[in-house]
């Protein structure tokens, strides 16, 4: 009886294989956050997240995009650089291909982690989400990669931006260092 729970318990939770521990500085967040990635459910994705992170391309990129009560956005590793045109954070990617949607029914709550796309569903490259609030809306629609398991009040701290698009005013939080752990 206790195998066959056991099973289901792995059934009913992506399997964690590896994960990012995100050291984030700034006005408003300064701490770490652990994320396990969810390779059974987007493999695609938690392995070019994973790659990039190794190659230490995350490494003082922004928030750029922080909506108070919905998520804060980053990983734009082309324009995302800190010191660099803030007003062009957000445009880009990397120099790997867009990946094909990965959509699941793992559900968008507190502390997931998505991937950022254009309109096209195949668009998502290197830019990634953690959730502040639940949002249903996007269930089924963006790519899950992760859950926070460790660090959410640094994230609730990340400096907020302003206007219906959250574009982050003025020196915005960074992610200073991003590392793969096992």
């Amino acid at each position: 009886m206790y195998k066959l729970a056991a099973a289901f318990a792995l059934l009913a939770s992506p399997a964690l294989a590896t994960g990012l521990e995100i050291e984030i500085e700034g006005e408003g967040a300064n701490g770490t956050v652990t994320i396990d990635l969810f390779d059974d459910i987007a493999p695609k994705h938690v392995e070019q997240i994973s790659a990039l992170a190794a190659e230490g391309k995350y490494d003082g990129v922004v928030f750029h995009r922080v909506i108070d009560g919905f998520m804060a956005q980053t990983g734009d590793v082309e324009h995302g650089r800190l010191g660099g045109d803030m007003r062009r954070a957000g445009t880009g990617g990397s120099d790997r291909p867009n990946l094909p949607a990965e959509f699941s029914d793992f559900n968008y709550d507190r502390g997931v982690v998505g991937m950022a796309r254009a309109q096209d569903p195949n668009s998502a490259n290197s830019q990634f989400f953690i959730m502040f609030a639940p949002g249903p809306f996007l269930n089924g629609q963006y790519t899950v990669v992760g859950q926070v398991t460790d660090g959410m009040d640094v994230v609730d701290a990340i400096k907020r931006g302003e206007g219906q698009n959250g574009a982050v005013i003025g020196q915005p939080d960074v992610m200073k260092k991003v590392t793969v752990t096992e």
